[in-house]
């Protein structure tokens, strides 16, 4: 894909991630099913969380893109490839993935009928769907340098870690879990169901790094 297609294609996603990310917050404030947006707001959903993360990376990506050549391996450069390798991608596979397996089963686990009300369906699939082939176009566009396996699933394991305290500590603030699936667990049950889910994540990261090695014949020292 030529520079300029590249360069297009980065700042739609970005401006789209912007779009979508105004409209959700832009939520808060009426009149929602019970709980939604009560202590932290939007900023308690992963779902949330993946679109700022998604903004960024493709915001990063459009910046990098109007670099001189020669400045192909900056700061930012290396920045936005370990945005993409170690989040941007697994994080979002597996928003994704998980979503709708727990939705195919039953949608009141973790997005209840009554939100339909409030997020009309195209909202849905922006947080939900089009994610998973946005981030493989990315994959499909151009290489992205990966770290090292330990010190990637380091940093997954440290983010995951604070987002299961932050939905702890909402709970244990106001009584009511992020997503009513969480109140089907033990303390025990809790601690797998996170357990299989960064193991999910690690897998989706392990994914991205031989997509792209294998779609661009790079090697990468472990």
């Amino acid at each position: 894909m030529t520079p300029a297609l590249r360069r297009a294609f980065h700042i739609a996603a970005f401006s789209w991630y912007g779009f979508v990310v105004q409209s959700i917050y832009a939520k808060d404030g009426e009149e929602l099913p019970p709980g939604i947006f009560v202590y932290g707001g939007p900023w308690k959903y992963l779902t949330f969380l993946n679109l700022l993360l998604q903004m960024t990376f493709f915001g990063l990506a459009a910046v990098s893109d109007l670099q001189p050549g020669k400045k192909a391996a900056s700061s930012l450069s290396r920045c936005k490839d370990l945005l993409f390798s170690v989040f941007a991608f697994p994080v979002g596979m597996f928003v994704v993935l998980l979503f709708w397996s727990i939705f195919a089963y039953d949608r009141e686990l973790v997005y209840p009928a009554d939100i339909d009300t409030f997020f009309p369906p195209w909202m849905n699939h922006a947080m939900h769907t089009l994610v998973l082939p946005v981030l493989l176009g990315e994959v499909l566009l151009q290489p992205h340098t990966y770290p090292q396996n330990r010190h990637a699933l380091a940093a997954l394991g440290v983010v995951g870690l604070a987002y299961l305290s932050w939905i702890i500590w909402v709970y244990v603030s106001v009584g009511i879990w992020v997503y009513p699936l969480l109140g089907l667990f033990s303390a025990a049950g809790l601690g797998g169901f996170f357990f299989f889910n960064m193991t999910v994540v690690t897998l989706l990261y392990l994914l991205g790094d031989k997509l792209n090695s294998h779609i661009w014949n790079k090697d990468k020292a472990q």
